[in-house]
């Protein structure tokens, strides 16, 4: 890790002495330093190296709101920023579409940073770089592989909150997202085979790449991209559906990630990425899927990708059912969300940066795992199919039908497991698929996965959030094929 951001009790001091007259206010710092190494088709890529910081100050005054963002953590940027803060807050009394809500007057004080076993300092950039080359020629283990890659992405990122009520969270982690991919081609055709298409993303340090098994994937990878070559293509029909754990990551993100996000519901995403087919009536009795669904919000999970203590708001984070034995529970909406609805919700109020005000977003986002092992569930199939990995999606403008392409697949007959086929995809409608879930793989079968560009919100949010999920079956699922 590199050194902090600033002494937070300064960032906080400078506020506190340049603070415009109001009710309530917070200032965020963060500082984000982020490493890319990566070679392609043998070649080292230019190595990609940023350094990002700057604060949010927020600002409550006569029942209104505002917020500015600044670079300029100086006492003059952050006072600048707090009078631009003031004058927005000014403008919106009597005019928000709901009460802002409580701020408690206790003095939240946390501080707190993620150690990994092998910090991503420990080993130098050269040796890094050597052991991607060595990953690269592991790949290019056949003429037919064209295109092959292999990269990891670091970031250290600390973020710092302080508050009129003398509050101050201190929050600290590394986020690594390693990458293998092979192409073959032969004949016309050409198949991609890759380390789980950017969704293998993990807090920590080098030690991430040795739990995942990014060291040892490269020959498996490019195995499976030449077997997809002489594969047939993946049939057409309604059948039993088995996804493996990294393609229910994606699964879970679309279709319930999304619909349930509270601001998307209240319609505040409908000129950009569409609402939600969910309503505020069916917290607490709408069938989202069969018994064995369990989704939990839980930003507590060592290592996923979105934990953290306290939310970008301040609200502590607690592990909270979103889905209890298929019935809905809960919305993921933050305080303010919270407030305007009149419902609970959970920490969920996140920015991607300093100067982006905190939204309802995803963070770590579980499937509870079930009691089957994969063998059992293979075991449960007389005429099916299994999908890894996604390579495509497709997703209506209220959450709720979908379609979603894989990169690999076998057939299943009989209970065991058959050829492999290509090309293979499926489409559903959310909650008749969910409903039409039959088993879950135990806690043996998990893996924590995410992805690191979630993309909402106007302007833009990417941000980073975790899925942890066991293998799905689901029945009478419409499967075809095609390129």
């Amino acid at each position: 890790m590199t050194e902090r951001i600033s002494d937070p009790g300064e960032i906080a001091a400078r506020f506190a002495a340049a603070a415009p007259p109001c009710d309530f206010w917070s200032v965020r710092a963060m500082r984000s330093r982020a490493e890319h190494l990566g070679v392609t088709r043998g070649v080292t890529e230019p190595i990609s190296l940023s350094d990002d910081a700057g604060a949010m100050v927020t600002v409550h005054a006569g029942g209104g709101l505002g917020y500015a963002a600044t670079s300029d953590v100086s006492p003059t940027g952050l006072k600048r920023a707090g009078r631009a803060a003031l004058a927005w807050a000014k403008r919106s009394a009597g005019r928000m579409v709901s009460p802002l809500p409580l701020r408690s007057s206790s003095a939240v004080r946390h501080d707190h940073e993620d150690k990994p076993r092998v910090a991503w300092a420990a080993v130098s950039r050269a040796e890094k770089i050597a052991r991607l080359k060595a990953q690269a020629e592991q790949l290019k283990r056949d003429a037919r592989i064209v295109d092959w890659s292999t990269d990891i992405s670091f970031t250290d990122e600390e973020s710092v909150m302080a508050t009129s009520a003398g509050g101050f969270i201190r929050q600290r982690r590394g986020i690594v997202v390693p990458g293998l991919s092979a192409s073959a081609s032969d004949g016309g055709e050409t198949q991609t085979r890759t380390f789980g298409r950017g969704g293998v993303i993990r807090q920590g340090g080098l030690d991430v790449l040795d739990d995942v098994g990014f060291w040892t994937a490269a020959p498996r990878v490019a195995e499976e991209a030449l077997e997809l070559l002489a594969a047939p293509d993946c049939p057409t029909g309604v059948m039993d559906l088995l996804l493996a754990a990294d393609q229910m990551y994606i699964q879970i993100h679309e279709s319930i990630g999304h619909p349930l996000e509270l601001d998307r519901i209240l319609g505040d995403e409908r000129n950009y990425a569409g609402t939600s087919f969910v309503t505020l009536d069916m917290f607490g009795t709408y069938q989202y899927g069969s018994k064995l669904l369990n989704v939990t919000f839980d930003p507590g999970v060592a290592g996923e990708a979105a934990s953290y203590a306290f939310d970008d708001e301040g609200t502590e984070a607690q592990r909270q059912f979103l889905i209890q034995n298929g019935i809905l529970q809960k919305p993921l909406g933050g305080a303010f969300s919270q407030a305007r609805a009149n419902t609970s919700g959970v920490a969920n109020a996140r920015a991607c940066n300093w100067n982006r005000p905190a939204i309802d977003r995803m963070a770590n986002l579980n499937v509870e795992p079930g009691a089957s092992s994969f063998d059992d569930l293979v075991g449960e199939i007389e005429n099916g199919i299994t999908m890894e990995t996604n390579v495509s999606w497709s997703i209506d403008d209220s959450r709720n039908k979908f379609q979603f392409g894989c990169e690999r697949a076998r057939l299943i007959k009989n209970g065991k497991l058959g050829a492999v086929v290509k090309n293979p995809n499926y489409r559903g409608i959310s909650a008749t698929f969910w409903r039409n879930l039959k088993g879950l793989g135990n806690a043996a079968t998990v893996q924590v996965l995410g992805t690191p560009t979630c993309g909402k919100g106007e302007p833009n949010q990417a941000i980073r959030v975790g899925h942890a999920s066991p293998p799905g079956l689901f029945a009478d699922v419409q499967v075809f094929g095609g390129g």
